[in-house]
């Protein structure tokens, strides 16, 4: 596990974060639309926090090359979308990140990488499979050890809920 440094967010120079992690599932709308309106009303900024995932490829003739390039501008362009949608719907300009490799090891090394994260905010599925892999695992295992406090959001919340909500 990294070696976390000690939040700043409150210090002189220093703001508050929320960092959401970014992908392709529906909770993740919730969780940014959280994000966005908290830090809209508590003076805050947010961090999407994009993870492309390396394909497991041959290393033949550049294919793993041209297929990381594919996955990292299928991710900056969800991460776009997303970063857009934020600034509409509350006014927040979004730090937009984009990290490769595993989910949990590049959310653990952006929090070490900015001492203004405060806050990391997940989507849980709504669905009987349970909250998902990255939920279960953050929440459950780690939870008591976790650098930061997680806030998941539920998926089963309307947007509408979700804004009564962070404010």
């Amino acid at each position: 596990m990294v070696e976390i440094k000690r939040r700043r967010s409150f210090e002189a120079g220093h703001r508050l974060k929320f960092m959401v992690l970014v992908d392709e599932t529906p909770e993740c709308d919730r969780a940014v639309h959280f994000a966005v309106r908290r830090a809209a009303r508590l003076g805050a900024r947010v961090v999407m926090l994009a993870v492309a995932e390396p394909p497991e490829t041959m290393e033949w003739l550049g294919v793993g090359d041209a297929m990381r390039a594919e996955a990292e501008a299928e991710t900056t362009e969800r991460l776009e979308a997303l970063a857009a949608a934020a600034r509409q719907a509350a006014g927040v300009d979004p730090e937009l990140v984009v990290r490769t490799g595993e989910r949990a090891d590049a959310i653990l090394r952006q929090i070490e990488a900015d001492e203004d994260i405060a806050f990391l905010v997940l989507g849980a599925a709504a669905g009987s499979d349970g909250p998902g892999p990255l939920v279960t695992s953050i929440a459950g295992r780690s939870a008591g050890s976790f650098p930061v406090p997680v806030v998941i959001v539920p998926g089963a919340l309307s947007e509408a809920e979700i804004t009564a909500l962070a404010g």
